[in-house]
């Protein structure tokens, strides 16, 4: 039987003035269904998500949602509002849930036993102990702690942060993630993963992590020339039936070719041969020249560069150390470079991994060690924030500012227009200003100005956030083809297993750790040693037991409310055993009876040990209430 839809697209479409995005989309989603949208940059994907979930308006089209179907819409920029509190902004939802976990927060404030213990109750009859347990989880997996802080306090990356946590806590029925991997550090990311493949939600996203899209999502929608098409299957399924739709298209074309040269000779007959003539033909002939003229092919992306030529001293890092007042991000930081080095940085966010970039470029200065650059090195660094261009300022200028034209091997040279074309701007918009573009259409562009300054030591800041797949497969390419230095600080796995030959950790010790081989082999390392310090515990007799530091501020650490809700009542039932106590402690001794005295024995072993274990949990939740 087939799967009924959740949610129905029909007929959507949205130009902006003369530049259609797109027309005429139909799609549906079946429960449980994870499904990706795939397509270049400026295609109009996070248009199509915004005229979905009602951000912005769609010219045309119906869209349509079962009844008591419960959804939420993970932005790009989310909106927020500065003076709220983190732990405010998280439980603002309507849910019947969230409302129980509020009215209990305000029961535990008053001393109303009463309306503690409807709201107990209420807690029970909404389920609101698992949706709890479940924000901990999240919080804690998203490094999201001190959640009394106000949003107009954190970074782009923390609100960012904060409002995946909030979609996932909510967990909707429906959920809409337009790039949920941006900002998040490489661990969280791989939890991310696994979360959404485990749950039962409903998932249409954008993303261009292609570790994401294959094992992440079970359907593909590629948006492209104006039109959806589907691929039942993950990322590897969609190239594989991606490449067979375009080689049908190339042969169609083909035969579109043959039938069209045909088609002209009779159309460029005389006018009064064609009086009398079809006018379906005549219709039929301009069909067919469109399917004849179709540009299908993509360009290879093979250069051989010839950057400038690096001397025998590159950089050299002798003992670099920084941080910032008691933070210290690294130490001991010695490394000399050698030609043709293809490093990638890891670590949580936080960890110093672009202020270590700034170093190496002599952006910043090192608190105590030195960098020491070579004469010949021409950098290019892409910085993950993007570039600022002027006002007015039209694509084609942007690059002519840097260079004219890339030199080549063998003599050769690739002219800004032409890397243009290959950089997926045709040549019909080189004069187009850029505040049209997408914001990823910003960011290549930005990539492409640095690229076309020949650089021989390239340092790429999370170049691959809001570029879509097209793009990094051409960037990819370009890379794999560079002579020079490369560093890449990447959350993009894929990208990282393709370009570096060399890990460096930041974050996990003073010292940075350095890993032969690529990010997954960096993994599969990471897992043996794992294992091996588990099982050198495990076959030690002797365990020590070390307590973990409680992190101040930590919501992870804290009380949950039905703790809270036990730690209040801990007070009045350890005063109840208390007199139980006393009372058959007096009776031990007031009664001569043997069997009595027996039956009272039993029942205050029983109180004291009862007194003893509500004394020990007393203890231990009294350690964690604020």
């Amino acid at each position: 039987m087939a799967a009924t839809n959740v949610f129905s697209a029909e007929n959507l479409c949205k130009r902006y003035g003369e530049r259609l995005l797109f027309e005429g989309l139909t799609f549906g989603l079946s429960l449980g269904q994870k499904t990706a949208i795939v397509a270049k940059n400026g295609t109009g994907k996070t248009t199509l998500l915004n005229g979905i979930c009602g951000v912005e308006p769609l010219d045309d089209g119906r869209i349509s949602m079962d009844a008591g179907v419960r959804w939420s819409y993970l932005q790009q920029d989310p909106e927020y509002k500065g003076d709220q509190s983190i732990l405010d902004h998280l439980y603002a939802s309507d849910m019947e849930a969230v409302r129980a976990m509020r009215t209990y927060a305000q029961a535990l404030e008053s001393d109303d036993d009463e309306a503690l213990q409807l709201a107990y109750e209420r807690m029970d009859m909404h389920g609101a102990w698992d949706f709890e347990a479940r924000a901990k989880e999240v919080l804690g997996k998203l490094n999201l702690h001190n959640l009394n802080r106000t949003l107009a306090t954190l970074s782009g990356g923390e609100r960012r942060r904060i409002a995946l946590a909030r979609v996932l806590i909510e967990e909707p029925d429906v959920l809409f993630l337009d790039e949920p991997t941006n900002h998040l550090d490489l661990d969280m990311i791989q939890w991310l993963e696994r979360h959404l493949a485990q749950s039962k939600m409903t998932l249409l996203m954008i993303t261009h992590d292609r570790y994401f899209l294959e094992n992440v999502c079970d359907t593909i929608l590629e948006l492209d020339d104006e039109t959806l098409y589907k691929y039942k299957g993950n990322y590897s399924y969609y190239l594989e039936k991606r490449e067979e739709r375009k080689e049908n298209a190339l042969a169609n074309r083909t035969k579109a070719r043959g039938i069209f040269k045909r088609e002209l000779e009779w159309m460029r007959s005389t006018p009064s041969a064609r009086t009398g003539k079809s006018k379906s033909r005549i219709e039929r002939f301009y069909e067919i020249k469109k399917a004849a003229k179709q540009r299908l092919e993509e360009d290879a992306m093979a250069l051989r560069l010839n950057p400038h030529r690096l001397g025998g001293k590159i950089i050299e890092l002798h003992k670099v150390a920084h941080g910032f007042g008691d933070n210290v991000l690294f130490e001991h930081l010695t490394h000399h470079f050698k030609r043709g080095e293809r490093i990638g940085i890891v670590g949580h966010n936080g960890s110093g991994k672009s202020t270590l970039l700034d170093l190496i470029t002599q952006r910043a200065e090192p608190n105590r060690g030195k960098v020491v650059v070579g004469e010949t090195v021409v950098f290019g660094h892409y910085h993950q924030s993007g570039a600022q261009f002027p006002e007015g300022q039209r694509i084609i200028e942007a690059v002519y500012e840097i260079a004219e034209f890339m030199p080549l091997e063998k003599g050769q040279k690739i002219t800004a227009a032409q890397l243009l074309e290959r950089f997926l701007f045709p040549r019909s918009t080189h004069h187009q200003l850029i505040s049209t573009l997408s914001g990823g259409e910003r960011k290549r562009l930005h990539l492409l100005q640095v690229l076309m300054a020949n650089p021989n030591f390239l340092i790429l800041d999370e170049p691959t956030n809001d570029l879509d797949i097209y793009t990094l497969q051409i960037l990819e390419e370009f890379l794999l083809d560079f002579p020079g230095c490369l560093i890449i600080v990447s959350h993009d796995r894929y990208f990282m297993d393709r370009l570096v030959e060399h890990i460096w950790v930041l974050g996990t010790a003073s010292t940075p750790r350095s890993f032969p081989g690529n990010y997954s082999q960096y993994r599969l390392a990471m897992a043996d040693e794992k294992k091996a310090a588990q099982e050198k515990a495990a076959s030690t007799s002797e365990s020590v037991t070390v307590e973990a530091p409680v992190v101040k501020n930590d919501y992870s650490a804290r009380l949950s409310y039905k703790e809270k809700f036990e730690f209040e009542q801990l007070e009045g039932v350890i005063a109840e055993l208390e007199e139980k106590k006393k009372a058959l402690t007096e009776e031990l001794y007031a009664n001569p009876d043997p069997d009595k005295l027996q039956e009272v024995g039993q029942a205050l072993h029983e109180v004291t040990i009862a007194l003893e274990a509500a004394e020990n949990r007393w203890l231990e939740l009294s350690e964690r209430a604020e």
